[in-house]
């Protein structure tokens, strides 16, 4: 399986995106901003904890997270980043690099109370079904133009 994180806006302090899943839209999501310098190392544009992963192909797995518990989605050799989770928040205030997901915006950039819950629960059940079935997960993650 693999999810596109199509980031759709660079705003001044956060970047909005969207995922699809076969070519269709899931959910909506916000992360940090992207600061992203291309052919530069990741040392020289990240802000730790204010600054999105650099867009690239990753794996996604299940693991225990000490912050959201059993059956985290996490995102494996982002470099220059540990611990990148999909998770639930309401905007970039509740992540420090990872990608925050829900099922409605109420402005760009911003999740919609009580819509990032279900749109985590549901990713994470297919994405469960697929790492059962013995396939893998990847995100291709995609800056605008």
């Amino acid at each position: 399986m693999e999810l596109i994180l199509q980031r759709v806006r660079l705003l001044p302090d956060r970047t909005a995106g969207q995922i699809y899943i076969n070519g269709d839209l899931f959910c909506f999501t916000v992360e940090d901003k992207v600061r992203e310098v291309p052919n530069e190392p990741v040392s020289r544009w990240k802000i730790d904890h204010e600054t999105a992963i650099p867009q690239g192909l990753y794996k996604v797995v299940t693991c225990f997270s000490p912050k959201f518990g059993p059956d985290t989605l996490t995102l494996l050799d982002v470099s220059g980043f540990t611990n990148i989770r999909i998770h639930g928040g309401n905007s970039e205030l509740d992540t420090d690099g990872c990608i925050i997901v829900g099922h409605k915006v109420t402005e760009v950039g911003k999740i919609t109370p009580g819509s990032s819950r279900p749109a985590l629960a549901e990713l994470k059940v297919r994405v469960r079904k697929t790492l059962e079935a013995g396939e893998d997960v990847w995100i291709r993650v995609i800056n605008p133009v």
